[in-house]
């Protein structure tokens, strides 16, 4: 892997003796700063007991930090800031984020390693009311949504209809259906099966997911070196069966 890295490094330096690229700084600091949430089970939750982040994305980084021989420092972030962070450069890379034509415009994304479908949550008490996609889109239901994510601009799609319900972070949309001041809010496929088993008072709405959508982590828009040494750790991490192993230990199924 060390060696893969290295000629990839070899290759990439022509093109970063004119501008100092995160590559460069992080090799030369020793330290990759990650921005991440912490609230995405199981992809980056921070343990309360450890104050750990833990989860499917925390161990991608962990393996990119070690096979550069480098540190990693979780940097905590929002839904709603975690583009600006990247941005800003208060981190080098952010855990994964859905791929939308909106963030693209100003940061850059890696390749895909994870492709997940979206679903609704409602109350399973009220399952039989709300059974499909389209019950939803209703002038009488209200759907939450948390501010920065890609569900809130696709709720504005999907329940025109609907009054749509935005909270800030800590705060999650599950939330608000759970205390019922919401009827409904719209997730991952990944985080909806993690969240019915932990609230059995809520069901997926069950007649299908949509808007098949696919991970990426986020790096500078211009920073193309990094970039392209990132996406060359993900196709070797691809080969070697590092991602097909992981999602086995957090029994995922990525679409």
């Amino acid at each position: 892997m060390k060696k893969i890295l290295f000629v990839v490094l070899l290759a990439l330096l022509p093109f970063s003796l004119n501008a100092e690229t995160k590559l460069d700084q992080i090799l030369s600091s020793g330290e990759l700063k990650v921005g991440t949430t912490g609230d995405w089970d199981p992809m980056t939750m921070k343990d309360p007991a450890t104050n750990k982040y833990v989860g499917f994305d925390i161990d991608v980084m962990q393996e990119l930090a070690k096979d550069m021989g480098v540190k990693i420092t979780f940097v905590p972030t929002e839904w709603k800031t975690i583009v600006s962070g990247i941005t800003a450069g208060r981190y080098d890379i952010s855990t994964s984020v859905t791929k939308t034509p909106k963030r693209a415009e100003v940061a850059g994304f890696t390749d895909s390693y994870y492709k997940y479908g979206t679903v609704p949550l409602v109350l399973k008490k009220n399952l039989k009311k709300y059974s499909t996609w389209n019950s939803l889109n209703n002038k009488s239901v209200t759907i939450a949504t948390t501010l920065g994510t890609s569900q809130e601009e696709k709720a504005k799609e999907f329940f025109p209809m609907s009054k749509l319900q935005s909270v800030e972070s800590p705060a999650r949309d599950f939330q608000e259906v759970l205390a019922g001041r919401a009827d409904g809010n719209i997730t991952s496929s990944t985080e909806a099966n993690k969240l019915v088993i932990k609230y059995p008072q809520l069901a997926i709405v069950p007649d299908g997911e949509k808007n098949p959508a696919f991970l990426a982590m986020m790096v500078g828009k211009k920073d193309q070196v990094w970039n392209d040494y990132v996406n060359a750790w993900i196709k070797d991490k691809k080969s070697s069966g590092f991602f097909s192993k992981l999602l086995a230990k957090y029994n995922l199924k990525s679409l």
